[in-house]
């Protein structure tokens, strides 16, 4: 009788080529996508490239976003750039994405992650691929030199840990709170760097890009890669995005008994969250921090500007005005997103509001562009809020959902956003 297999194991098992792997093993998988960007990519790897003398070992399976360095506005970001873009041309890469949006939410747009996939990428958010049911991590530049040459990385095999949510979440609470709400209960390291699996009704009613922001911040909670299991919702998805060819789900499912360490979650009774400088792991129910004032709200990032958010932050801002003196800064996740937002109206309405529409990359995310200012306090819908990660060392950072960021900025203060949906 074959052993029961997590998700994380079953993924490990197809790309090492064997049937069944057990906790703490190390093995070589074969590599089936390696995704880096303008920051960790060419920069990085061609003189490494060069000095070995090593071609790539699969154009095909290796996908360039330009994301962290555009629009250019100065010397250092226009030669990374200059970098990059040289580059792809010399290897004739065929997946290139320039200045059209953020590599986590590209990617998937474009159909590049599926279910049962092995992947690697050269950023720590690169989890977000396991929302797709596909096991992906982040990995330096030297690892990926490695993948890039060879095709192939070697793992250990993680313990596999259930996050498990009930219940349904209530209108105005999203995936984010959900997360905020496991970094504050585990701290930065609950994941421990193993795999973990969201699972439970409240995670099966998400759709693929709440999924998404889900598996994204696993980076955040420490864990090595951050796992759905696909379903319907995953194939229709991939199926928008142009993926004709069967996708199989049953065989990428966590076998029932199979060893875990289960964690239980009620989302009923979860309440927005709002993370305090300079952690994700401050975050507490959003009436701990109620009428701190903010400056500045910021709604971008792959964890908070994807077409979901956008309607979020339009739902509370529709028909309203940002406070006196507030300033309000969107940049949406990709222009796929963004086109859709001007069709449904979204980004009109966030612009009467008093938002100002910024370019589709990684942005103030990355401490880049210099639009957050000295000294402020930020409501931002980012992943991280260390000290100076969006740019000033000086400015306070809380970290929230898109509803609770459109809520603080109508407020100028930090603000329950279910009172603005009642």
């Amino acid at each position: 009788m074959n052993q029961p297999q997590t998700l994380a194991q079953k993924l490990i098992a197809a790309a090492c080529g064997r049937p069944v792997v057990a906790e703490g093993e190390i093995v070589t998988c074969a590599v089936d996508l390696a995704m880096f960007h303008d920051s960790s990519g060419p920069r990085r790897l061609r003189p490494m490239l060069e000095e070995l003398g090593a071609p790539l070992w699969d154009r095909s399976r290796i996908v360039l976003v330009i994301d962290h360095y555009v629009p250019e506005s100065d010397e250092e970001s226009r030669r990374i750039v200059r970098i990059a873009r040289d580059w792809a041309n010399e290897q004739r890469l065929p997946n290139v994405y320039d200045s059209v949006g953020i590599s986590h939410v590209v990617v998937p747009q474009h159909g590049h992650i599926r279910p049962g996939m092995f992947c690697v990428g050269g950023d720590s958010h690169s989890p977000t691929g396991g929302a797709f049911g596909a096991y992906m991590f982040g990995i330096g530049s030297t690892e990926m030199l490695g993948v890039a040459v060879t095709g192939q990385i070697w793992v250990k095999v993680p313990r596999t840990l259930m996050m498990r949510w009930s219940g349904r979440l209530e209108a105005g609470v999203t995936a984010k709170d959900m997360m905020l709400h496991m970094i504050g209960r585990y701290g930065m390291n609950g994941g421990r760097y193993q795999a973990v699996e969201f699972c439970g009704e409240a995670v099966r009613a998400l759709t693929m890009q709440e999924r998404m922001t889900l598996s994204n911040m696993s980076a955040e909670f420490g864990s090595q890669v951050g796992l759905i299991a696909p379903d319907e919702v995953t194939v229709a998805y991939l199926r928008e995005a142009g993926i004709t060819q069967p996708i199989e789900i049953e065989r990428w499912q966590s076998d029932a008994g199979a060893d875990a360490e289960w964690h239980e979650f009620d989302a009923d009774a979860l309440a927005p969250q709002v993370a305090a400088p300079h952690s994700p792991a401050n975050a507490r129910d959003v009436d701990q921090y109620v009428d701190t004032p903010v400056q500045v709200a910021y709604i971008g990032a792959c964890t908070g500007a994807k077409l979901e958010d956008l309607r979020a932050a339009a739902s509370i801002l529709r028909g309203r005005r940002v406070a006196h003196g507030l300033r309000l800064i969107v940049a949406p996740a990709s222009r796929q997103d963004q086109d859709l937002a001007e069709k449904e109206g979204l980004i009109q309405t966030l612009r009467d509001a008093g938002g100002e529409v910024f370019p589709t990359a990684c942005g103030a995310c990355a401490g880049y562009g210099g639009s957050i200012p000295d000294g402020a306090n930020v409501i931002a819908t980012t992943a991280r809020n260390f000290k100076g990660r969006m740019g000033s060392e000086t400015a306070q950072v809380f970290l929230a959902s898109p509803y609770t960021a459109a809520a603080s900025a109508v407020r100028g203060r930090i603000s329950d956003p279910r009172e603005f949906l009642a």
